[in-house]
């Protein structure tokens, strides 16, 4: 039997540190020509997350809350990112990326955040992000060399088609953006940075 007074005071603190933590670094750092305006409460409904993958993260997820947040992302939500990694298929649950991969997302986000930005449309969905090898073995169709298992793709949908976003994606790499793969699918785009420009 789960306890259930346990499990709700652990997501009452984990949010607590989550809001505490992201005003922290909004009150922390100034933003550069690229890094743009802070959102000013970045939040992570908990209530709508796993409550067994929460549990699985333990502290790595408000460092990682903080890590989004200080990306200073405008059209793609702190919420978004973190729910796009809470996913199970069979037993097997995605996770968070290690610590030492978080600074690859960060790139990708900013490039999708900026398209965003200059489309004026926010992102509607993150489908996916980084993928635990395990779990990318459980997902119909990926690569045992997908990029999200480097933590550097994503995929992403808009309210527009995403034939037209994938266009879009490519002719801002075209322009010099960014250098990566576009991936063009019926319900998402995919984008990432792997430094070669490759398109599908």
């Amino acid at each position: 039997m789960i306890d259930t007074s346990s499990s709700l005071t652990r997501r009452k603190a984990l949010t607590l540190l989550s809001t505490v933590g992201a005003s922290v670094v909004a009150g922390s750092s100034s933003a550069s020509a690229f890094f743009f305006r802070r959102p000013a409460s970045p939040v992570v409904h908990f209530d709508q997350l796993p409550e067994q993958w929460v549990d699985l993260q333990g502290k790595n997820l408000n460092n990682y809350i903080d890590f989004v947040a200080n990306l200073s992302l405008q059209q793609i939500t702190v919420h978004q990112v973190v729910s796009a990694h809470a996913k199970q298929r069979g037993a097997v649950w995605n996770s968070l990326p290690p610590q030492s991969l978080w600074r690859y997302i960060g790139t990708t986000l900013k490039v999708v955040d900026r398209v965003a930005r200059e489309i004026d449309q926010p992102v509607k969905e993150v489908v996916s992000v980084y993928r635990s090898a395990a779990y990318n073995a459980r997902c119909p169709g990926a690569k045992s060399s997908s990029w999200h298992q480097s933590n550097c793709a994503m995929d992403v949908t808009f309210p527009i088609a995403a034939p037209v976003i994938a266009r879009t994606v490519r002719s801002y790499r075209d322009r010099g953006l960014f250098r990566g793969g576009v991936g063009s699918y019926s319900g998402f785009t995919h984008v990432d940075t792997r430094g070669t420009n490759v398109d599908w």
